[in-house]
């Protein structure tokens, strides 16, 4: 009995023992688990120079437009043009039945040959009575009545000479022709339609696209804020003529041919609150479309210490507020207010809150917690593979 007690005794012992060594093998591993260091990517943040460009929405204008009118009435006869098709200054696009106008011109080239025999006869007759009147063979008053009659038939043929004008000027309008060149679009009449001169209702309208506007607009709270950087050195004002303007298409690719800023309205629009700028864009391609949206970039200013991080650096606090996870020298992350302006190529531009040489983190942010200790990894380096072991064999993980 004794003998037995005591191996159960020694059992017991050995049992807890056991269990303390375990619990400190554990207790070691998981002190060594916190102790790790998780990796983090980091960029140092760098001052360079950079133009301050703003994206603007905005849509593709015409250069010219004109709308096509009859200038007399009739028939319509004929339509030579082909819809959306370019055509030239001159081109004749639609034709009136002209038999009325060619009527018209004959019978006012008729009457001007009338007021031309007339004339002659008029002005025979006051040389006559003249002559007459200078013998004493006939009165003065004789005299000047023919005098007036021969003055008459002289503006008579000028009045016959304006209609005569007049008749070819309507036979040449019964022929409509392009005002100006460019792209033309639907026919809005058909042939066998009477047409009515000067009515509302165009025939046809021509828009010239070989070089074309992109209206935009911009809050008048931006512009405000740029002059007063420009006003107080923070940003250097481009010249006017380096003023330049892209186009960012509705898919997202870069018009090849730049533009230049034309004006900016001087007064703001009450209800939006904008202000109105135009570029202008060459469009040898016919690629942009009046109507089409597109978006406006506009070089504004010149910033020589421009600070800028990914925009995947740039977190929003509870407040609406931004911020950036910065790690200081101890390798510790800390959080940094920062203000941010315009967004550019992927790039926030930071106003205030960030110098150079800092430290922001890009990735990993579901790692930490700030205050935490981490291990920085540049961005632009690959990361160390990390190998987990696992049941199996090795996984490795990027």
């Amino acid at each position: 009995m004794r003998g037995s007690t005591s191996f159960a005794f020694t059992a017991v012992a050995l049992a807890c023992l056991g269990l303390v060594l375990g619990g400190c093998s554990d207790s070691k591993v998981a002190n060594a688990a916190t102790t790790e260091k998780p990796e983090v990517s980091i960029i140092t943040v760098k001052a360079y120079a950079r133009s301050i460009v703003r994206e603007l929405p905005g849509r593709i204008a015409p250069i010219r437009v004109a709308d096509v009118r009859p200038r007399v009435s009739g028939i319509v006869v004929q339509r030579p043009f082909q819809q959306g098709s370019e055509v030239a200054v001159g081109d004749p696009l639609y034709k009136i039945d002209p038999r009325p106008f060619e009527v018209e011109l004959k019978a006012a080239e008729a009457a001007l040959a009338k007021a031309h025999a007339a004339r002659e006869q008029a002005t025979l007759q006051a040389k006559r009575v003249a002559m007459l009147a200078n013998e004493q063979a006939a009165s003065k008053a004789q005299n000047e009545v023919a005098a007036s009659n021969s003055r008459q038939a002289e503006a008579e043929v000028a009045a016959r000479e304006a209609d005569v004008a007049r008749a070819r000027l309507n036979l040449e309008y019964a022929t409509i022709r392009a005002p100006i060149s460019g792209r033309i679009g639907a026919a809005l009449v058909s042939e066998g339609a009477l047409v009515v001169q000067n009515e509302q209702n165009s025939l046809a309208t021509i828009q010239q696209l070989d070089r074309v506007y992109a209206d935009f607009t911009q809050p008048v709270a931006e512009m405000v804020r740029l002059r007063r950087a420009f006003e107080s050195g923070e940003l250097d004002q481009i010249a006017p003529d380096a003023a330049r303007a892209r186009l960012v298409l509705d898919e997202g690719t870069l018009y090849p041919l730049p533009g230049k800023l034309l004006f900016s309205e001087a007064k703001v629009d009450a209800y939006t609150g904008q202000v109105t700028l135009r570029a202008e864009f060459e469009n040898p391609n016919r690629e942009l479309l009046p109507g089409m949206y597109v978006r406006v970039r506009i070089e504004q200013g010149y910033d020589p210490d421009a600070i800028s991080v990914p925009e995947q650096a740039i977190q929003r606090n509870g407040g609406g507020g931004s911020e950036v996870f910065v790690v200081k020298d101890d390798n510790r992350v800390a959080v940094q207010p920062v203000r941010v302006g315009s967004q550019q190529d992927g790039q926030w531009l930071v106003l205030d809150g960030l110098k150079p040489g800092a430290q922001v983190v890009v990735e990993g942010f579901q790692k930490f917690a700030a205050g935490d200790a981490v291990t920085p990894v540049n961005a632009d380096e690959p990361k160390a593979a990390t190998v987990h072991h696992t049941a199996g064999s090795p996984k490795k993980v990027q």
